[in-house]
């Protein structure tokens, strides 16, 4: 047995190896991500907004112009943003919603809010002389944060809202993207920037007669307001005298759960595998604080934050909050050879996932619920949720946990679900399935792009990607990507977008001042950057969480196609991949890419 300093917990590394590896292969599946089906067919009606008055028009626009952006989430007004900063003002933002905000758009489940800290986690807060009102600001305050970034940089009147991208085809002739529009828009851009982000492709799970269901039922990314009542602060008063199924016990659940079980007069909870939810300890603003904030607060937050979670020891914590204190790692200073690193780190590990199972005794009342909802995998293979209310919401008579004992729901009847041969009878089914972040790139973003010669990105990419930076691809001149595909990843992942942002407006403000038609990738730049992909991916502890419990991290468990290792996002840290990026903007000689100027291609 092994204790903890704080002497809180003590347990057997191998025992709880073995635990995990129990838990992991009750929930195991051959058919890994095709499990989930997507808002087609039948489940169209789940993809509408909510939010918009039904019955929009507007002419069909014509336009050439410099650049256009797909998404209007962070990722795109980032992109937006810095367009403008760089003197770029010819460009359009295609947004399938009827506002700013991507996620934060569409997310307004009761009790959205972001878990990282909103002083990091909302963009250009300096730039916008706003203050979040406290450490992790709620849906309304986000979605609202973004409405101010498109007032005060005036990209309101670049949007093309309610609109969606349906084809891309690039024109050698006119070395232009020709893009059709879902409303009949004829446009023609020099340069393309994708930026639909990484969680906004809704899944339903694939459960046996999910379509026979006669109650209501929706997703969680699509609230109904007007079945339940309330807002996202709550107030359900229309659940008083419902039955309330929920499926799915993730970072949404996490938030909505609590709502859910204040509001309906039943709450069935159906969980395969149970969440780590650690505490969040939300604070409001303090204003003495916010006096002491001097110019580049913001940035140098962010890159402390950033340091501590990549394992970067900091003479100040600045944040101080559950994400940090999941890497602290002190213990590893003593390590010796990388062996002992990975014993140590594994230690580590289990100590903090130790508390956090400790912590659902010291609040759930039923030792059996509590004991289903004790998480048995390392911390990072699912993503960490942090939350005061959750674990407290078991203790009301009114909410049951219904463990499937990682099997999932049997199957769904017309009147409920059926868990381990019981049918519990609901009048309204929630989906809290998630999003799609492992499936294909073009898939994910719902449009097909037709490069040089009419060939699709998704054929030339079916063997997997071929990108430099993760931002180009040969064969598909002056598109720029942001993805997490042979691109960066970060916990704050919009600290990654605005890196991104900056990276594809300085290369079309460059190429637009000098000139330069065209650009794309070199056969030898992508091969170049694929070996510093695998070379990291080879220094990873386990490629596609080989030894995690299955969740959208790792394919679900199942063995990853062929393509997956290509597919994998930059492994070698999140400040080593902005310091690339940086690195490769200073040096200003635009290296690896293949130019053309007046139909004479060069490489710089």
């Amino acid at each position: 047995m092994i204790a903890s300093k704080k002497g809180e917990v003590s347990f057997s590394p191998e025992a709880l190896k073995e635990k995990y590896r129990l838990e992991r292969e009750k929930r195991l599946r051959a058919d890994g991500n095709a499990q989930y089906r997507d808002f087609s067919g039948v489940y169209a009606d789940f993809d509408k907004d909510p939010y918009v008055e039904p019955g929009f028009t507007r002419p069909a626009l014509t336009e050439k112009l410099d650049v256009l952006i797909v998404g209007g989430g962070f990722g795109g007004m980032l992109a937006a943003v810095r367009l403008r900063q760089a003197g770029v003002d010819s460009f359009r933002i295609v947004e399938k919603a009827g506002d700013f905000g991507g996620t934060w758009y569409w997310n307004r489940y009761p009790g959205a809010a972001c878990d990282v800290e909103s002083y990091i986690y909302l963009p250009l807060l300096e730039e916008t002389g706003y203050i979040p009102t406290e450490k992790y600001a709620k849906a309304p305050e986000i979605f609202a944060h973004c409405q101010r970034i498109g007032r005060h940089f005036d990209l309101y009147k670049a949007a093309l809202f309610q609109t969606q991208v349906e084809l891309m085809e690039w024109d050698e002739n006119t070395r232009r993207w020709n893009i059709t529009t879902s409303r009949g828009d004829k446009l023609a851009a020099r340069f393309v920037i994708t930026a639909g982000g990484i969680l906004h492709k809704a899944k339903l799970p694939g459960i046996p007669g999910i379509e026979t269901f006669k109650g209501h039922s929706f997703h969680t990314t699509r609230w109904d307001y007007a079945y339940t009542g309330g807002g996202p602060t709550g107030g359900m008063d229309r659940l008083a005298d419902k039955r309330v199924g929920i499926i799915g016990t993730g970072a949404t659940s996490v938030q909505a759960i609590p709502h859910l079980g204040a509001a309906a007069k039943q709450l069935y909870v159906f969980q395969r595998t149970p969440s780590g939810v650690g505490v969040r300890d939300n604070q409001p603003t303090d204003p003495e604080w916010v006096k002491t904030l001097k110019p580049g607060w913001q940035q140098e937050r962010i890159l402390n934050f950033t340091a501590l979670v990549s394992g970067k020891p900091q003479d100040v914590d600045m944040v101080r909050d559950g994400w940090t204190y999941i890497f602290q790692d002190a213990e590893l200073r003593r390590a010796k050879t990388p062996e002992e690193a990975a014993e140590l780190r594994q230690l580590t590990d289990f100590r903090k996932m130790e508390e956090i199972r400790a912590r659902v005794d010291t609040i759930v009342k039923d030792p059996v619920t509590a004991e289903a909802l004790k998480p048995y995998y390392n911390q990072m293979c699912k993503r960490p949720c942090f939350h005061d209310e959750y674990l407290d919401t078991f203790n009301r008579p009114n909410v049951q946990l219904v463990d499937t004992d990682g099997k999932g729901v049997e199957r769904i009847t017309p009147n409920g679900v059926v868990v381990n041969g019981k049918e519990y009878e609901v009048d309204c089914l929630i989906y809290a399935s998630g999003f799609e972040l492992s499936s294909e790139y073009t898939r994910r973003m719902g449009f097909d792009i037709r490069g040089r010669g009419g060939k699709s990105l998704s054929d030339s990419w079916a063997e997997g990607a071929a990108t430099l930076h993760g931002m180009h691809s040969r064969g598909y001149p002056n598109l720029l990507m942001f993805s997490l595909t042979q691109s960066g990843w970060a916990i704050n992942f919009v600290s990654i977008l605005n890196e991104q942002s900056q990276h594809a407006a300085y290369i079309i403000a460059r190429c637009l001042k000098q000139g330069i038609e065209t650009i794309e990738p070199t056969e030898q730049a992508q091969q170049q950057w694929w070996d510093v992909i695998l070379g990291n991916l080879m220094k990873a502890a386990s490629f596609g969480g080989v030894e995690c419990t299955p969740g959208y991290f790792n394919n679900e468990g199942a063995r990853p196609p062929p393509s997956a290792m290509r597919n994998a996002p930059f492994a070698g840290g999140t400040i080593e991949f902005i310091d690339i990026l940086r690195d490769w903007r200073k040096a200003d000689e635009l290296a690896g890419l293949e130019l053309t100027r007046g139909g004479t291609s060069s490489n710089p």
